[in-house]
This record gives structure tokens, sequence and C-alpha cells, in this order.
């Protein structure tokens, strides 16, 4: 039966992704649109201490993708950053985090196509037009777009292979296309005075660091090493190959983000600068490294620029649309959303979950037309989904100690507190505006499994396990309230500095209570075994 699966496709995910392609659905989803237009913004927002923002981004989500890797390579599921949670905290918990990852990835296509119409309009300038002062799709910009998104959607249809091997082409352009960039403004136009001119090196202060790593795209453009994780159902070796491919490729993308926001800020004209950072301008701001390289004489380096601005979106795009319809397709599995969204075509691909990612990714751009006013959003979504892995590390480490881990955390009893505490900060950062959206996302995602459930036979309702997921109530409503009261695009209530302390100790009591009320080993063991063989069924 289980050839017959194999020859026919019928039956489940094939597992045909080596170590590389694997490595570079990570990669290509980290660098995509962010190094577009990233470094601009941090400038704008922090000056030459932007480069500390990438830094202190960057440690961040390395921290979580080492965790990530322990738990990836333990559990090789399929749209796994959702199953991590459910066999941690059960069905409810599961969900939850289930569907903060699919509106992030969901998300994540039209953000990239959004990206790429903005540079496109430098040269085709009817794709985009000026809205209160921010560059809009026009209709026929949505023309376009829409047919991107079909692309889009018929490659990821088509199979995993085709899928993977577009993307591996894809990223050693898209890869290769940053790091010449960083080469040449190094040799042709760096100038170190840049980083005390303007207001000097930090005019915004530790504030406006920390701000901008959420609001101006910094850590938006070093997400997606969760994709090698979301893919895992279909990789030869998972056990092995998904840590490696998560480590790797968030150091990679950590390194070449930070060289690109130091080469940008050297290569500036000093003259864009003499009205200060927050005001920084100049002829090609929607393509930023493209204006500079046409400013500099470079014309062909431009040229190469524009036509990454394109490839390089339009790959993560790709990527994103395949991975939204995994997660779609692990909560179908599970039952929390409707059953139809887990079956698979002949092919093998969750094309329920592709056709719904195509959908809802063209009713995005109503609400969020421009790159700018969607990446906020994205970011805190993303980072929600990353933050509850820490605490699924530490309680699967106890309640299924028996399980093989190619890669363990080190230090796991230090690092996995300190990385949730790192990504509620990184939440809290977005400030007030991004944070109730945010949560307004988690109460339509409650009232979806509530008619999910309601449509149901109760014989084959999945539990949901309650009480094993009851911390992330207080947790939200702590996020919202501290949001609220703070000095991040809140009311100022609770002063810069002892806002982050009380988000600090709000995280760790979190991470204590939700220890203290772990899901039994037994019940750990009934999801994992489930998962094990629907793995079997591959």
């Amino acid at each position: 039966m289980v050839q017959q699966l194999r020859r026919t496709g019928g039956g489940g995910l094939r597992r045909e992704v080596g170590l590389i392609p694997l490595m570079f659905f990570s990669l290509g989803s980290i660098i995509g649109s962010g190094w577009l237009f990233g470094a601009l913004y941090a400038a704008q927002g922090a000056g030459p201490a932007s480069v500390i923002s990438w830094i202190v981004a960057g440690a961040g989500i390395v921290l979580l993708a080492l965790i990530h890797a322990e738990l990836g390579g333990a559990y090789p599921t399929a749209g796994g950053t959702a199953r991590f949670s459910h066999f941690a905290f059960g069905g409810l918990g599961g969900y939850t985090i289930g569907w903060v990852s699919w509106i992030y990835s969901v998300a994540l296509a039209p953000i990239e196509v959004e990206a790429a119409l903005q540079y496109a309009a430098n040269y085709m300038p009817w794709l985009m037009h000026t809205s209160g002062g921010t560059a809009v799709l026009s209709a026929g910009g949505y023309a376009v777009a829409t047919v991107l998104m079909l692309v889009f959607s018929a490659i990821n249809a088509t199979g995993v292979r085709l899928f993977a091997e577009t993307n591996t082409w894809t990223v050693w352009w898209k890869t290769a296309v940053p790091i010449l960039t960083i080469i040449v403004f190094l040799l042709i136009a760096f100038k170190p005075g840049n980083f005390t001119a303007g207001g000097g090196f930090a005019p915004e202060g530790l504030k406006g660091i920390l701000s901008v790593t959420a609001s101006s795209g910094v850590v938006f453009a070093l997400l997606g090493f969760e994709s090698a994780i979301q893919m895992a159902g279909e990789s030869r070796n998972p056990r092995r190959d998904v840590p490696l491919a998560v480590i790797g490729s968030t150091l990679i993308g950590v390194g070449v983000y930070v060289l690109l926001q130091v080469t940008f800020l050297g290569a500036l004209d000093s003259a864009a600068l003499r009205h200060g950072w927050a005001h920084l301008s100049f002829a090609g701001e929607f393509g930023p490294f493209a204006g500079l390289a046409t400013a500099l004489g470079l014309g062909w380096l431009a040229f190469v620029l524009y036509a990454d601005a394109v490839v390089s979106p339009a790959g993560t795009g790709l990527i994103y649309t395949g991975t939204q319809a995994r997660l779609l397709y692990a909560m179908g599995r599970d039952r929390y959303v409707p059953p139809s969204f887990g079956r698979l075509s002949d092919r093998g691909v969750p094309l329920g979950g592709i056709v719904c990612g195509f959908v809802i990714g063209m009713l995005i751009f109503l609400p969020f037309p421009s790159w700018k006013q969607l990446v906020g959003f994205v970011t805190s979504a993303a980072v929600l989904m990353y933050a509850p892995a820490p605490i699924a590390l530490a309680a699967l480490r106890r309640s299924d100690p028996g399980r093989p881990r190619p890669y363990r955390l080190p230090a796991a009893g230090v690092l996995a507190p300190l990385g949730f505490v790192m990504a509620s900060l990184l939440i809290f950062w977005a400030g007030w505006t991004t944070v109730w959206h945010l949560l307004a996302a988690v109460a339509v995602g409650a009232v979806v499994l509530a008619l999910s459930q309601a449509l149901l036979p109760a014989t084959v309702r999945p539990w949901l396990d309650w009480r094993w997921s009851v911390w992330m109530w207080p947790y939200f409503a702590g996020l919202a309230a501290l949001s609220y009261l703070g000095s991040f695009d809140g009311r100022g209530v609770l002063p810069f500095g002892w806002d982050m302390a009380a988000v600090a100790v709000l995280a760790l009591a979190i991470y204590a209570f939700a220890l203290s009320r772990p899901l039994p080993p037994r019940i750990v063991r009934q999801y994992v075994e489930a998962a094990e063989q629907e793995a079997v069924r591959l």
C-alpha cells in the first residue's frame, strides 16, 4: 500500500527535497523584499545606529532559530510551527499558533508582490500612485499583482519538485546580487564620515534603535528560517537536514543584512543628510539601492538591482505561497479548520490551501496597498508565531525525553526563557497600533475555530485541551495592556525602560506558569505518534 501511494502521489506529501533545496527555502524567505527597503527605513528611524538595530534583531532571531532547530530536527512534520505547540500545549494552543503562523505566511506573498511593483514603478510609473505621501498600487498595479499571484499558485500546484528546483535557482541569484552590491559600494563609494553626520551616530537614541527593529522592516527582513521547518514533511532526511538548514540560512541572512546596512549608510551622498536622518531622501527613494547606484554613475548595477527587485521578492512570494498552504493542510488534518484543507491533490500538494491563499492574498491588497503599511503587522505576527517555541522546547524535553534530538540547544535552561523574553520585546517594540491589530487577528481565528467545530459531528471533533493552553490568555492580555500603557506608540503611562522591564517580567512569569501546567506525557505521545503515522504514509 505504501508503495502504491508513492506511485500515485495520492496518499501524502512526497519526500523529494534534499539539504540544499531545504536550506534555500529558508534563505530564499530571508532574502526577499526586506533588503530592498529595510536599510532606508531603518536609517530614517535610527540614523547610523541602525546597524545596532540589525545586530539586536539578528541576535534575537538567531536565538529563536536555534530553538526551532532542535524542535524541527526532533519533530519533522509538515507545518511544523503549528505542530510544536500542538504537541506541547494541546489542541487549542496548537491551533492558536497555527492560525497566527498562517496569517503571517498568507500575507507574505502580497507584501513581496508590493515590493517588486514599488521598485518597478521607477521605470513603469503606472504601477503605483501616491496617496497620503505613500506609494500605493494603482489599478494597473492591482492587475499585475493578480498575474504574479496566479503564477506563484500555478508553480506550487505542479508539485514540490518543480517548486524546489525553481526556488534553488532563484535563491542563487537573489543571494549573489546583495553580495555584489556590498562589494561594489564598499570599494567605490564608502564614506566613513557619514556615520557621525546628520545629527550624530544615534540621533534618536536607544528608543529609536529598538523601535525600528519592528516598525521599519528590520526584523521583517530577517524572518523566514521557519520555511525549512514547514517543508520538513517533504525532506528526504529531515532529522539531519532541518537543523542544518535553519541554522545555516539564519546566519547567512543576518550577516548579509548587517553588511547591507553598513554599505548603504556609507554610500549616501553627504548632502542628503543636511536635514538629518529623519528627512533622508534622494532620487529613486522607492528603490533606494538602485537610486544610489544611479547617482554614483553605476548604471549597470542599477539595472541588475531593478531586475533583482522583481526576482528577489517573487522568489520569496513563491515560497510562502507553498508554506501557507502546508500550514492550512496541517490544521485541516487536525480538523481545526474544515477537513477539506487537509487533502492533497494527485500531485501530492495541498491544492485547497493554495487556492485559499490566492483569494486571501488578493483581499490583503485592499487594506494594505503598500509595503510599509503591511510590514509592521506581518513582523509582529511572525514573532508571535515564534514566541511559544521556547516554552514548547522546555515542555517537550520533560514530557518526551527519549525523543532523538540531532541538534540540542546548549544551556537551554537559560536560552529558552531568554528567547521568550526576546520574542515578547520584539512584539512590544512594534507599538500599540500593531499589537492590537495582531490580537484582533487572533480573535478572528477563535471565531473560525468555533464555526469549524460547530460544523463537525461531535464524534470527530478534535480535543482542544483548554487547561494546558490557558497560559496564552494572560500572556496576550498582559502584552496588550503593557503595549497600551507603554512608550512605544502607547499612552506613555509606563516610561521608556520601565515598560520593557515590565514586558520581561511578564514573559518570565508566563514562562514559569506554562511549564507548571504541562500536557501529560501520555497525551503528548498520542499526538506525536499520530503525526509519525501520517509521515509513514508519505
